[in-house]
């Protein structure tokens, strides 16, 4: 079974949908060095990979999606479908340092 295949099929039903931008997530994608779009969360959360899942999650059931920006910058978006929606929580630029096999497994200290 592919991992998160029950949040991915959440996410596939919501495709098109509303994005719920939750503070944490603005202040992550207007940092001056990241500087990413609602275009581009929108493009990792519709066509990215779920490469961490979080089901028991205080938050909900929540994610961690890899997915390229509109410039193929790679982007990691954390997310949570809601019923008619998607919560955005966060999204950033993975560190190459902290990331191995294309930014998909955690590097282990």
């Amino acid at each position: 079974m592919t991992k998160g295949r029950e949040i991915q099929e959440k996410l596939r039903a919501l495709r098109g949908g509303k994005l719920l931008f939750l503070p944490h997530a603005i202040q992550q994608m207007t940092r001056p060095e990241r500087m990413i779009s609602r275009h581009d969360v929108r493009n990792v959360v519709e066509n990215g990979e779920v490469i961490e899942d979080y089901p028991n999650d205080a938050r909900g059931h929540s994610c961690l999606i890899l997915g390229f920006g509109l410039d193929r910058r790679p982007i990691h978006v954390v997310c949570a479908p809601r019923g008619d929606y998607v919560a955005i929580i966060t999204a950033y630029l993975p560190n190459p340092d902290e990331w191995n096999n294309g930014f998909r497994v955690r590097k282990t200290l």
